[in-house]
């Protein structure tokens, strides 16, 4: 990570500049998958899966066995980190639910809102590298709150033509069973038309790579409801110098190693700090299998070291970034000022 110390905070928009993404030529290219899905429906997603994924599928749907067979891969540490998280997502977003309000607003007039679950909702979960399981339990827990009336699931396939065992495993946790061996801009496809195997769904939700968000901004132009066109993972933490280095080494980290794009910054008002977390950024790297990824995400960020909070909440806000964590002694008191 390049390290800057005291920069002029008008500066900062410059330092701070996202990696660029070419959009276009991947529109390009993307316009074609999707009018084949749309055309030739099944077939296409099976010669697309072949020529991208590498796998001659069989069948897009997962079969029972495979949900057995994954249950058995998965360790109990593993299971027990599940179910916690399943719990305390299931905990804060069923606080979220709310009885309708009816408000007399003139004499015989009375208005309310009320919230209806979408009946039909598509999850796309990235596989490949880095299968994010996290992410199933994040859009699935909610869909089941409200009870989507369908809900079905679209992930690539290993090479070896199964899905991650682990978002498997999740999936029968949530009680999911329509789940799709299909990925990238083809999935969006067959979710947003729907083809003999993929229904069409109302609204897709889910990150993806380029070509996935892409897919989901051309199908959104098609009338096709989704959730938003998600960009690079980015996140941004304020850390003064009660911070633990073990502990924003691990943020900046979770973020780093989701691609090549992803985009880290370190605001601190510690210099001591900063040489903590570099050498704890080197340790944890060392020790983890996207190692060439996190190196060239590091390559595009950034620690700063400021002369306040005052001064990094400034260059925070003008940034606006996906993740902000707050490391700091008064972090409620510091949050106030987040806009």
């Amino acid at each position: 990570m390049k390290i800057i110390r005291y920069p002029n905070i008008e500066n900062t928009t410059k330092l701070l500049k996202r990696p660029v993404l070419e959009m276009e030529s991947i529109r390009q290219k993307v316009i074609p998958i999707l009018n084949s899905v749309k055309e030739n429906s099944d077939e296409a997603l099976f010669n697309f899966t072949k020529d991208f994924d590498g796998v001659n599928l069989e069948s897009l749907r997962v079969e029972k066995s495979e949900f057995d067979e994954a249950e058995k891969l998965i360790s109990d540490d593993l299971k027990t980190a599940i179910e916690i998280a399943m719990q305390n997502i299931f905990k804060f977003h069923s606080s979220q639910k709310s009885e309708i309000n009816k408000i007399e607003i003139d004499e015989g007039i009375i208005c309310w809102r009320k919230s209806v679950p979408i009946e039909k909702v598509g999850l796309y979960i990235p596989g490949g590298s880095s299968p994010l399981f996290s992410t199933l339990l994040m859009l699935g827990v909610p869909a089941k709150i409200v009870e989507c009336k369908e809900i079905i699931v679209c992930t690539p396939p290993q090479k070896n033509g199964k899905v991650p065992p682990q978002i498997l495993y999740v999936a029968k946790s949530l009680g999911l069973t329509n789940i799709f061996k299909v990925g990238g801009a083809q999935a969006i496809a067959a979710m947003a038309y729907g083809t003999e195997t993929i229904p069409q769904m109302d609204k897709i939700f889910g990150p993806g790579n380029q070509w996935v968000t892409v897919a989901k901004q051309l199908v959104n132009a098609d009338g096709v409801a989704i959730d938003m066109p998600a960009g690079p993972s980015e996140v941004l933490v304020i850390a003064d110098d009660s911070a633990n280095p073990k502990f924003v080494a691990a943020d900046l980290l979770s973020q780093a190693e989701h691609g090549p794009d992803s985009h880290v910054v370190l605001l601190t008002t510690s210099e001591v700090l900063i040489d903590a977390v570099t050498t704890e950024i080197e340790n944890f790297t060392k020790q983890l299998s996207r190692k060439e990824i996190i190196k060239k995400s590091l390559s595009n960020s950034v620690i700063i070291l400021v002369h306040d909070l005052k001064e990094a909440i400034a260059i925070s806000n003008n940034y606006a970034p996906e993740h902000l964590i707050l490391s700091v002694v008064n972090a409620e008191e510091v949050a106030e000022k987040v806009i």
